[in-house]
């Protein structure tokens, strides 16, 4: 079997299929897996929600929504049993207009459910060398990775997005990739005007060339810092230790004026908040190495850490009028935890326990009885943006 487009069969030194199957490649078997039942997709999004809830994760990014997902979502939603957020971007131009129609959805079941934009992949994985890099990978002097889609297919999409103020968020991690995600905002801005909140999924790897263009345009940053922690020995193999200096640069990246938003990247990474602080204060792995952090120059303090994970995210999502911050017309969506984030060193920050996790002002979780009772089905009516925020509260 051939390779297919933006894909790779790994193969063994006689030629034989080694099991491996790279980006598109995987699409040979996963078209061939049983399509699930709606009360497959049901049952997962009940456990899903549990364990999100478990770990203090209040609302997420659902990135590469099926039309499939959505209705498993407006089943909760219709029977009461939606208690986190979800704000989705579809998996296509075509379940994009299929679910929002002419524009982005309003927001369903009380600020719990919206249909915000589109995700588009530009590139693979690193670990795969999938991703698309400027130079050839130091560990593989053949390929420079498998782009998915040209420069003129990719505006093209975004372009159409736009069109109808649905946000675009594009799946960036190699150099080359960013910078062609970056060409494409700079020329769509001159056309597309207002706030779009172009965003970048992953921004892995960046050349320093590039990092100062992540201030134009109001891009967002949307990144994970396990992956750091993750893929340190992998990416200084890929890389080499001469291209390390625009990998995983959240602290550059937040200099230029770009939005950090902060998220897991779940189920490649647990959603563990907690983990992901951790990672952003020290760069360190659970083991507490290596000494003094990988690329240290990088590391955030707990402030901007917490703060990419809440204000930033949900600046991220179009959402900061009503989720992110404690303060007056808030939803009220908060934890309780058994020491202060912004005052723990990373192993204390990765041994955090949530306690509690309250949603609308509702416990929606607790440690000591699980699940409580689901929020009441709400109607299908646009929510209004609360008035204008005081000052916030409290964190």
């Amino acid at each position: 079997t051939a390779d297919p487009k933006g894909g790779r069969i790994v193969r063994a030194a006689g030629g034989a299929p080694s099991g491996v199957l790279v980006d598109t490649a995987a699409r040979l078997v996963a078209d061939k897996v049983p399509v699930p039942r709606p009360e497959d997709r049901d049952t997962a999004l009940g456990e899903a929600q549990r364990d999100l809830l478990s770990h203090g994760v209040t609302a997420i990014a659902d990135m590469g929504t099926s039309i499939e997902d959505w209705q498993a979502f407006r089943r909760a939603g219709d029977g009461g049993h939606l208690r986190v957020r979800i704000v989705a971007y579809a998996d296509s131009i075509a379940n994009m207009a299929l679910i929002g129609g002419p524009k982005p959805t309003p927001w369903l079941y009380d600020d719990r459910l919206k249909l915000a934009g589109v995700k588009l992949f530009l590139d693979g994985a690193l670990g795969s060398r999938g991703a698309w890099l400027k130079a050839p990978y130091a560990d593989d002097a053949r390929t420079t990775g498998l782009p998915l889609l040209s420069q003129t297919q990719l505006g093209n999409l975004m372009s159409r997005a736009a069109l109808d103020h649905f946000q675009v968020a594009v799946h960036a991690i190699g150099d080359k990739a960013n910078a062609v995600v970056l060409d494409a905002i700079d020329e769509l801005s001159a056309t597309y005007k207002g706030d779009r909140r172009w965003r970048i999924e992953h921004a892995q790897i960046v050349d320093p060339a590039d990092i100062a263009r992540f201030g134009q345009h109001g891009v967002i940053a949307s990144m994970q810092p396990q992956h750091e922690t993750s893929d340190r020995f992998m990416a200084e193999a890929r890389l080499g230790p001469d291209r390390l200096t625009g990998a995983y640069a959240w602290k550059s990246l937040a200099a230029t004026g770009a939005t950090l938003a902060f998220g897991s990247d779940t189920p490649v990474e647990p959603a563990r908040p907690f983990l992901g602080m951790a990672a952003a204060i020290s760069r360190q792995g659970a083991d507490g190495e290596p000494a003094g952090g990988w690329q240290p120059q990088e590391i955030l303090p707990p402030q901007a850490a917490l703060a990419a994970y809440t204000t930033g995210a949900a600046y991220a999502m179009f959402a900061e009028d009503r989720l992110g911050r404690i303060a007056p017309g808030y939803r009220a969506d908060f934890l309780f935890v058994d020491r202060d984030p912004l005052t723990a060193d990373a192993a204390q920050m990765r041994a955090i326990h949530v306690e509690q996790t309250w949603i609308g002002g509702q416990l929606a979780w607790s440690e000591k009885s699980g699940e409580e009772d689901a929020p009441k089905p709400a109607e299908d009516t646009d929510s209004s943006p609360p008035e204008a925020p005081g000052e916030a509260q409290g964190r």
